[in-house]
Parts: structure tokens; sequence; C-alpha cells
């Protein structure tokens, strides 16, 4: 199943144009850009791995463009997306986010439910790779 996080991830992948016209936008809006990547997407894993510290003063896409294909390059079976953080006061958070590559095989994701003391509920979901399985940790829930 195919993950979908981020803007654009209901569409096709992007191709190399439309990915430079998107950061070329970024840069155009004075945000700041960064490149990571992961092998667990899960969606509570909002800290991926940085490839680099953020381009804060970058504004040609080209530079962003080349970071973007050598983290491709060093992990061609990882998801990897790009980030626009906006700096600006009142705002401070990420603008845009994208994936620009993803593994072979998508994660998969299960949930788990144990029945505890008191008919209590606890729910894990997991991520499932083509490395194994992965596990966030569990909350209960009382119903």
């Amino acid at each position: 199943m195919r993950l979908t996080q981020g803007t654009f991830s209901f569409l096709p992948d992007l191709t190399p144009r439309q990915i430079t016209a998107q950061v070329q936008y970024c840069l155009e809006q004075g945000w700041a850009v960064s490149v990571e990547h992961t092998d667990d997407p899960h969606p509570r894993n909002t800290f991926w791995e940085m490839w680099g510290p953020p381009m804060f003063d970058l504004r040609d896409a080209a530079g962003v463009v080349g970071e973007i294909d050598a983290c491709r390059a060093a992990n061609p079976d990882r998801y990897v997306r790009v980030n626009a953080f906006d700096s600006e006061r009142g705002w401070e958070t990420v603008r845009l986010s994208f994936i620009v590559q993803r593994p072979s095989v998508e994660a998969r994701f299960r949930l788990d439910r144990t029945e505890g003391a008191g008919r209590s509920q606890r729910y894990a979901l997991r991520t499932e790779t083509g490395r194994g399985t992965a596990t966030t940790p569990s909350h209960p829930a009382r119903h």
C-alpha cells in the first residue's frame, strides 16, 4: 500500500523537474529547506534522520536538488523527504513537506489489540518493513 504522508502524497511521484520547481518555490518564499530519510515512516515518527544541516541561506534550487540526489544515492531503499521551514515570527513551522523517494517495498502498518485487567484494552501500531517489525509505544484505552 502506498504511504500517504505530506503534500502531494495522493499524486503520482514527482518528476525531477517538478521537485526542482517545488524547491525553487520554497526558496523564493525565504524558507529553509532540509532533506531527511528514514526506514520507519510511522506517522508518529516525526523525527527522520537529517541529511546534513538545513539549508538556511541557499537561494539556488540546484544546490538543494544536489543534496536530494546525494541522499537518494546513499539511501536507495529508504524514504526521502524534503521539508521547507518558515522561520518568520508567528509561523515558525514546516510549511511544506513532501516525499521524493520511496523504497522498493513500501512499509505496512498493523494494529494489535491486547485485553488487560478490568476489560481495558491496549493498542499498539506496528510498522512492518522489509527488514522486520518496529513497534510504537502502546497506550491503554478504556472502552
